[in-house]
């Protein structure tokens, strides 16, 4: 494992600058989302762009443009058969785009299976995102996983600042503590609640304090998750794309684990659980 720079503390003096940026993207995110039909697909396949540049930063410092133009090609293939509503071919294009991306990156990457990595890490999130939009009441499942992953996010931020106490996981993110990890929970069950409320949403409190509880966990995770590979490769942020916030892949880390956990809910939805 490469090692890594220490952990920063939060930078308190750049709160605003991260407020600004996600007031920005924030809305851009829900009204493609809401809207969906070709503005969200552009805006996935933009998302997708821009997490393989980062990857192939982070994967392959010596020649990033190879390995991350082969990691949005084999993505962004994936990505419009599962617009076009052909999910198996979908999958399959993740398995057989994972094998070329490591392929192309033989010769320029230390390690190719890290640009087939980076196929089979951005690629589920970005089918889940399409196929649980082309859902039922679709666009109310995206508002929920919205609300549930930015509670979480924003939970565990409040609740970690103000009780601090013991770390989750300190090898590989210091400043996270266990009271985060509660509040993030609690807030993120909150907000299904809250979602649940709306009468033009079909899911009962129970459901969807449980699918709140689901996509809270995940985010936790999938931010977990990429500060070990920021770690493995050896930087702070996955890019400085946006101000105040480091890469996209800073953002976006906890919400594609729960996006696949969302579509999993939302495919046991379908088939009979309310």
């Amino acid at each position: 494992m490469t090692s890594s720079p220490p952990a920063k503390r939060f930078d308190w003096s750049n709160l605003g600058l991260r407020i600004a940026s996600a007031v920005v993207i924030g809305p851009a995110a829900v009204g493609a989302a809401w809207i969906g039909g070709w503005p969200y697909l552009v805006l996935i396949a933009i998302g997708v762009a821009l997490l393989a540049l980062e990857w192939g930063g982070m994967s392959a410092p010596v020649a990033p443009t190879r390995v991350s133009a082969a990691v949005t090609v084999a993505v962004l293939a994936a990505v419009f058969l599962a617009y076009q509503d052909q999910d198996l071919l979908a999958w399959t294009a993740v398995a057989v785009g994972a094998a070329a991306a490591a392929l192309v990156a033989r010769g320029v990457a230390e390690r190719p299976a890290d640009a087939a990595f980076g196929v089979i890490y951005i690629a589920p999130a970005a089918i889940c995102l399409v196929w649980l939009r082309s859902t039922d009441q679709g666009h109310w499942w995206m508002m929920t996983l919205f609300a549930a992953t930015w509670a979480a996010d924003i939970g565990a931020f409040a609740v970690g600042s103000l009780l601090k106490g013991p770390k989750l996981w300190p090898r590989f993110s210091p400043n996270k503590t266990w009271s985060g990890f509660v509040g993030g929970l609690a807030a993120s069950s909150l907000a299904g609640l809250a979602m649940a409320s709306l009468r033009a949403f079909d899911l009962n409190l129970a459901a969807a304090a449980l699918v709140g509880l689901s996509v809270g966990l995940a985010t936790m995770a999938g931010d977990l998750w990429e500060s070990a590979l920021k770690r493995r490769f050896g930087v702070k942020d996955s890019g400085d794309l946006i101000p105040g916030h480091g890469g996209l892949l800073d953002r976006v880390d906890g919400l594609m684990f729960a996006v696949v956990v969302m579509a999993v809910v939302r495919l046991a939805n379908i088939w009979g659980w309310h």
